[in-house]
C-alpha cells in the first residue's frame, strides 16, 4: 500500500468534506448499498483514484470509460 500526500486549497477541502457527508447520506438512504458504503474524503479520493486507475486496467468498464471522458475533457488524449 502507498501513501500519497497532496496539499489543496482551504475551499476545496471544505467542499470535499461537503460531497464526502452528502455521499454518506446517500449511503444511509440506500441502506448501506452503495459500492464504497460510507465516504470521509479519504475515501472519497481513494474511490476516485480507483476508478481513474481502471482507465488502464478496465478501459470498457463504466468507472474507466467515465473517467477517460473527465481525462479528455481536460484535455488529455488517452
Amino acid at each position: 500500500m502507498k501513501t500519497i500526500t497532496i496539499e489543496i486549497p482551504d475551499d476545496l477541502a471544505a467542499q470535499l468534506e461537503k460531497l464526502a457527508k452528502l455521499c454518506t447520506e446517500a449511503d444511509q438512504a440506500r441502506d448501506g448499498t452503495t459500492t464504497h458504503g460510507p465516504l470521509t474524503v479519504p475515501a472519497l479520493l481513494a474511490m476516485l483514484a480507483e476508478d481513474a486507475g481502471m482507465v488502464l486496467t478496465r478501459p470498457g468498464s463504466w468507472e474507466g470509460s467515465n473517467m477517460d471522458t473527465v481525462f479528455s475533457s481536460h484535455g488529455y488524449q488517452l
